[in-house]
């Protein structure tokens, strides 16, 4: 009965928020995932499928982390095999990556299709003195089928791909596939996802378990395809994904395959406060502190492990929105949650305020009521709009009739005393 593990989308130098903090999670939760659940757990061997790394090129403390893995997996005697993603494929017109440099020198299984451009066979067998293949039989009696980025040319390449394993000779058991590519229907805004239907062809072929990367979100289809999202989260967003590792055992009854979570991760919260246009200034402040303080207190937040925090801040404001200071308010939340990293989304409006107008109205009336409007919208004026909107009708008549500066300063300085009494 083989068992293995299935991960995807590690990306190694993440660098999004820098912070090497954030950095350091990745590799963190690709090192505690390998020793749960391939050593301890004694799989037979572990599958990447693509997206090893964050970048095409590496900051040598980047590769080292996939070293030190790699180094343990081995040790242990566990094979790990791999494919390119998006985010570490070869450049174009090239023919190393740092997958390759992994593969010749460190006993990564990076599994190629060949380039049948130059009248290569799709697919070679893994040669372990070449370190070159598309696909490697394991003792464990699982054959193992690589694949590479396609982008947008995946469905013309799956057509090609199952042709080819069509050809292959018959695998002593058991046939999984690695591709990276999204399937229709799991996320938002993702243009040029697969359809089920593109990847009949690969389980037509032989294809028992086809390990999916790219999306970042856990999801399963018709028994068969099994993408298990992201190690961590890349974004505040994805924080509220399903995901994790595959712990996989092929048995008597089929496939068994089991999400596992339960991996050194960031804890990470989201928050969201609604204004009414009500509050005043120091009010929206207060409560956003507020909500933290909640969270903290209600154990949402463990300020000792230092979280990723969102505070999303929407709705209306009675006050002009640029006046509140988001730098300075982002800093104090901060401080009291003590987050690695503190998101503040400030997405209002102001209150505005449009008394109707007959079509009948005087200049006076029309006048006085824009001046209302304007007053209204802005908390510290609006209980007294009506009285300030006269004054400033007055204040403008004063300046028509030729006042001096001294005498238009003196009426305006009476004015907001009568509005703060």
């Amino acid at each position: 009965m083989p068992r293995f593990l299935h991960i995807s989308d590690i990306h190694l130098g993440y660098d999004r928020y820098d912070s090497k903090e954030r950095t350091k999670d990745f590799f963190l939760a690709l090192q505690d995932v390998i020793r749960k659940y391939a050593i301890a757990a004694q799989v037979d061997f572990v599958v990447i499928a693509g997206d090893l790394f964050e970048h095409r090129s590496l900051q040598p403390n980047i590769l080292n982390q996939a070293k030190v893995c790699f180094q343990e997996l081995h040790e242990a005697g566990i094979p790990t095999i791999a494919i390119e993603g998006n985010h570490d494929n070869r450049p174009y017109g090239t023919k190393t990556s740092w997958l390759r440099y992994l593969a010749d020198w460190y006993g990564l299984i990076l599994l190629e299709p060949g380039d049948t451009a130059l009248g290569e066979p799709v697919y070679e067998p893994w040669n372990p003195d070449e370190k070159r293949g598309g696909y490697i039989d394991l003792d464990c009696g699982v054959r193992v089928i690589g694949s590479q980025w396609y982008g947008a040319s995946a469905p013309k390449a799956i057509a090609q791909l199952a042709e080819a394993i069509h050809a292959l000779p018959a695998p002593t058991a058991h046939t999984i596939m690695l591709f990276h590519h999204g399937l229709e229907g799991q996320i938002a805004r993702y243009q040029g996802a697969l359809r089920y239907t593109d990847l009949l062809p690969l389980k037509q072929a032989g294809v028992e378990y086809l390990a999916l990367g790219h999306i970042h979100k856990n999801y399963e289809e018709q028994g068969w395809i099994f993408n298990p999202g992201s190690l961590e989260a890349n974004n505040i967003d994805e924080t509220t994904y399903k995901r994790g590792a595959y712990l996989v055992e092929i048995n008597a009854a089929g496939i068994q395959a089991e999400l596992k979570q339960d991996y050194c991760q960031r804890p990470a919260l989201r928050l969201r406060l609604t204004t009414r246009g009500q509050e005043s200034l120091e009010e929206l402040e207060e409560s956003a502190i507020a909500l933290v303080q909640q969270a903290i207190q209600s154990r949402k937040i463990n300020p000792n492990d230092q979280p990723m925090v969102e505070l999303r801040i929407e709705g209306q404001v009675g006050f002009d929105r640029l006046e509140l200071d988001t730098r300075k308010l982002q800093q104090t939340l901060k401080q009291l949650s003590n987050a690695l990293i503190f998101l503040l989304k400030y997405d209002v409006d102001s209150v505005e305020y449009a008394s109707p107008l007959s079509d009948e109205a005087s200049r006076l009336q029309i006048e006085q009521e824009i001046f209302t409007d304007l007053l209204a919208a802005n908390n510290v004026y609006k209980k007294r709009a009506p009285n300030l909107a006269q004054g400033l009708i007055e204040l403008k008549d004063l300046q028509l009739q030729g006042r001096s500066e001294e005498e238009l300063y003196t009426f305006a300085e009476s004015l907001m005393n009568q509005s703060v009494e």
